[in-house]
């Protein structure tokens, strides 16, 4: 997370089995592509890379070095492979953001006081709140959409949620073609003023188009890899691990996990999960599935 302020502004999360965007690794060549583009790369582990811009002078079948520049996105098109590029690097982890690492495990959820369990909550809902409206965001194949309602005067709602719109796609890390709909019937001075207001909260690179009169804004940005609110698409997985983070800073002893029956499945299946949780709190960890609870409504109690 980026604080300023005591507030996030940004944020993103890591996934455990997904190659990061500026790693650079070992790879073979596993086609070629055709016309000299969309060659496609095998790791070690068998993970397929598309290299967009091909990989000029190497042969099917051949090693490469290759840097990631998207990871996987998950979702509706699972079939979509991660991005490449051929590097002449030596093979390297992705570069560590620079910061404060928070201890861990540790009684005090530093996280949550800047407001984690906020940031998932927009994250899985897809909707934001500001004062005297909100935005809903849906993913889509094609795009991310931002719609903008709310109680305010129509101009001072465009350029109130232009500018919410803007740090909620900087703090959901929302990359890729972005459409952001404002209220329909605006002023022209208040259209210029929404635009300013996403420049003005939203670093670069990003490209955009002026607000037209329905009050429509496009936005295209860097998408290196999934934002929240894709990763929270995928809800099982999401909250089975905000679950095991909320239980990490249970007291020390054995627990039950008691959880959506699709939440406990994915616990199952990842045992080494709950073999870290256990050795983070000194004592077994059960698994209890309770179909009454939302997908997001898992607790630990103690045994």
């Amino acid at each position: 997370m980026l604080i300023e302020d005591g507030a996030i502004v940004e944020a993103l999360i890591q996934l455990h089995n997904v190659c990061a965007t500026g790693s650079i690794i070992a790879a073979r060549l596993t086609s070629v592509g055709a016309n000299g583009r969309n060659a496609v790369a095998a790791d070690e582990h068998g993970r397929e890379y598309l290299l967009p811009r091909g990989a000029a002078g190497v042969t099917e079948g051949a090693a490469l070095t290759i840097e990631v520049t998207r990871e996987a996105i998950p979702g509706t098109e699972p079939w979509k492979r991660p991005l490449a590029k051929i590097s002449s690097e030596p093979a390297a982890a992705a570069p560590v953001l620079s910061g404060s690492e928070l201890p861990f495990p540790s009684h005090q959820d530093r996280l949550a006081e800047f407001g984690w369990n906020d940031l998932l909550e927009e994250a899985r809902s897809g909707i934001v709140r500001f004062a005297g409206g909100e935005l809903r965001i849906s993913p889509t194949p094609a795009m991310t959409l931002v719609d903008v309602d709310g109680s305010l005067p129509s101009d001072e709602l465009a350029v109130r949620g232009a500018a919410e719109a803007a740090k909620a796609i900087r703090r959901l890390q929302i990359g890729g073609s972005i459409g952001i709909d404002l209220p329909t019937g605006g002023s022209k001075r208040a259209r210029q003023e929404a635009a300013e207001a996403i420049d003005e909260n939203l670093p670069r690179p990003f490209e955009r188009t002026a607000v037209n009169g329905f009050g429509f804004v496009q936005i295209v940005r860097p998408r290196r890899r999934a934002s929240l609110v894709e990763l929270a698409q995928d809800r099982a997985s999401f909250e089975a691990r905000a679950l095991l983070r909320q239980a990490a800073f249970e007291r020390a002893g054995a627990k039950r996990l008691v959880a959506h029956r699709a939440v406990v499945a994915v616990l199952e299946s990842h045992k080494d999960w709950t073999d870290a949780l256990s050795r983070q709190l000194g004592g077994t960890i059960e698994l209890r599935a309770d179909g009454a609870l939302p997908m997001s409504g898992g607790y630990a109690e103690k045994i």
